[in-house]
């Protein structure tokens, strides 16, 4: 979804009695996606928010600490259904499907997410909204799907489901961060298979690395 994709802002208009503060705030929510899309993070202040969405810049100051806090609550907002997880009970489809989905997201809005993690480390507002409202989330909705495998026997037990989440979606942060390669579903596709099929040769195992768990007996 690019600004083109998004339905005019929904600015308030005027009248008797009180606003529902829902409406307000899904005003303000379009708004700000509105800005950050079309210039960025430094697009999205409280007065160019306020004039768009038809409010006060009080209530902005009375709901979000910070223009970046509002900006990420905007982008996560505007991209929810595209970063939902499915279930189909088959762990390679979904983390497929999945990855597929952000790796477009991050093709179309890299550069929108990549503002909002470089601007998150001189916001402390902004910086804890990330970690706790996104990262974490993120983190333990991948988790429990994987859990979810692990318990049908799709996952071997002794796999460590938080370095399964670093290896698929931590490369994909790595590549629009540091872009010298593409983020493609070919990426994605081969990062699946590679976890699935993992990395040693046939043959007999080597010895365990450092800090490597003992073998199940």
């Amino acid at each position: 979804m690019d600004q083109a994709d998004l339905p005019p802002s929904p600015a308030l208009k005027p009248g008797r009695g009180r606003r529902r503060a829902e409406d307000v705030r899904r005003a303000v929510l379009a708004a700000a996606a509105e800005l950050l899309l079309s210039d960025g993070i430094p697009g999205v202040t409280f007065a160019k928010v306020a004039a768009l969405a038809g409010v006060s810049k009080m209530t902005l100051y009375k709901w979000w600490s910070s223009p970046g806090s509002l900006a990420f609550e905007a982008y996560f907002h505007l991209f929810a259904e595209t970063l939902a997880f499915p279930d189909t009970g088959d762990i390679r489809r979904d983390l497929t499907t999945q990855l597929h989905a952000f790796a477009g997201l991050l093709r179309h809005n890299g550069a929108v997410i990549a503002g909002i993690v470089g601007a998150a480390q001189s916001d402390p507002d902004l910086a804890a909204a990330l970690s706790e409202q996104y990262v974490r989330k993120r983190r333990q909705i991948a988790v429990e799907r994987l859990a979810t495998a692990r318990q049908a026997g799709q996952i071997r037990p002794d796999v460590d489901l938080e370095t399964i989440v670093d290896q698929l979606w931590g490369a994909c942060y790595h590549r629009l961060l540091l872009p010298a390669e593409p983020i493609d579903t070919g990426f994605t596709d081969r990062l699946i298979a590679n976890l699935f099929a993992g990395i040693a040769p046939p043959g007999p195992p080597g010895p365990p690395g450092p800090g490597a768990s003992p073998p199940a007996r």
